[in-house]
């Protein structure tokens, strides 16, 4: 049997000695560390966004979702737009408080017209789970993440084709019908219209045509109204990207309207467009400026007050648009101005707008409105208007302005933290 009896050497002896002396303040240290690791607060996600919250909030569960964002420590703001693909481009900006204040993120995410909405929505949430992700991991969630790669990461690495087919164009064709019927009154209307729209990075190529029929017949003592409302369009536009601020264009179409008394109308019009931030922060903010001037052609169906059965003139307008998208609310306002080049008492001023901003902790208010100054109604027809287009609204009414205003005040109050989705009745 061998013997279990052995002198140590004085060479272990030191050899452990020396072990101990380098590795104890290491393992002290690294004790330390470990005890003073600060523990950041769970995640309290906050969203803004035009879409569907509660998809998002019963999608993930692992964190705590607030309805107020002076409550959470990760904001998610989502901005969208409509792209060339006939679909809209998202735009998610993560923001860290508190605990998380040095963390932020940006993901965008396209969308394209032949997507189904639970498409969509299923997309929309995976960028939102990926930017997440950042934030789980500084969390005490991390110990808790089992990462994962789907087959399709692993393949080797193939040459994809590009090429796009129809060459980035879009197209539509739709179609409407409405019929409403009571006792003293019926009504029918159709429209047909086809869409075109090419993007590209450059150029921008637009069409639309229309046709519009509104029939309409109301019984009052045993006397029938009866309206008929006709028109068709066709408008085409090309714009060509200048640089990242300027843009210029050419506008044209064609249209018949019984409305508006007129017979038939084309018009051609260049613009040049001005936008003081890049048109790459168009999700966010914009100021923009354009201003148009060109010729229309007027052939009325009867003759207007100025005794006009055609007439040519050459107009103008300036836009001036101007809109924010902020974490505090939005700011949206259109003013445009336009005139005759051979009258200016004959002139048009819109401005329209809204304002929506968070107040205090659950109030937000909003506010939006319309005002128009008409000067312009050369087609209006000679002679006083009916009763029955008066009721029916068959043809134009004279006037000189138009105005309409809202305003909306919310207050939000109860829990702060629910994350149950309960879609029941």
């Amino acid at each position: 049997m061998p013997n279990r009896n052995f002198k140590t050497s004085p060479r272990r002896i030191l050899n452990s000695l020396c072990f101990l002396l380098f590795t104890t303040p290491i393992l002290i240290f690294a004790q330390e560390e470990v005890e003073d690791k600060e523990v950041k607060a769970p995640l309290k996600l906050y969203i803004d966004c035009n879409c569907e919250k509660n998809y998002l909030r019963q999608e993930i569960n692992y964190v705590n979702h607030v309805r107020d964002q002076g409550q959470a420590n990760v904001k998610l703001f989502i901005y969208d737009i409509a792209n060339g693909s006939g679909g809209r481009t998202y735009m998610l900006e993560f923001e860290g408080v508190d605990d998380y204040k040095d963390i932020f993120g940006k993901l965008t995410y396209d969308s394209t017209a032949s997507m189904t909405d639970d498409d969509v929505r299923k997309g929309l949430l995976r960028k939102v789970q990926s930017g997440l992700l950042q934030y789980v991991l500084e969390s005490d969630l991390a110990e808790n993440i089992t990462y994962t790669v789907n087959k399709d990461g692993l393949g080797e690495i193939q040459e994809v084709d590009f090429r796009d087919p129809w060459n980035n164009w879009i197209f539509e064709v739709y179609g409407e019908a409405k019929l409403k019927r009571e006792s003293s009154r019926k009504e029918f209307e159709y429209e047909l219209g086809f869409q075109s729209d090419h993007v590209t990075e450059k150029l921008r190529i637009r069409s639309d045509v229309q046709l519009n029929q509104a029939n309409k017949e109301f019984v009052k003592d045993d006397e029938t109204f009866t309206s008929e409302r006709f028109r068709y369009s066709a408008d085409g536009s090309i714009v060509a990207s200048l640089s990242d601020h300027w843009s210029a264009g050419i506008f044209g179409g064609v249209q018949h309207n019984t409305f508006t008394n007129i017979d038939f109308k084309y018009y051609a019009t260049p613009a040049i467009e001005y936008n003081i931030y890049s048109y790459k922060e168009v999700l966010r903010r914009e100021i923009v400026f354009a201003y148009k001037i060109g010729y229309l052609h007027n052939d009325y169906i009867e003759p207007t007050i100025f005794e006009k059965e055609t007439e040519g003139v050459f107009n103008h307008s300036l836009d001036v648009q101007v809109r924010y998208r902020q974490p505090w609310g939005n700011v949206y306002a259109h003013l445009r101005g336009s005139t005759f080049l051979n009258d200016f008492a004959k002139n048009r001023i819109q401005l329209n707008g809204s304002f929506s901003v968070r107040l205090l902790k659950g109030l937000a208010a909003r506010f939006s409105g319309r005002f128009e100054v008409i000067r312009d109604q050369i087609n209006l027809p000679a002679g006083d208007a009916s009763l029955e287009d008066v009721l029916l609204q068959q043809k134009q009414i004279a006037t000189d302005f138009e105005t309409s205003l809202s305003v909306g005040l919310s207050y939000t109050f109860g829990s702060a933290f629910n994350n149950v989705i309960n879609t029941r009745l």
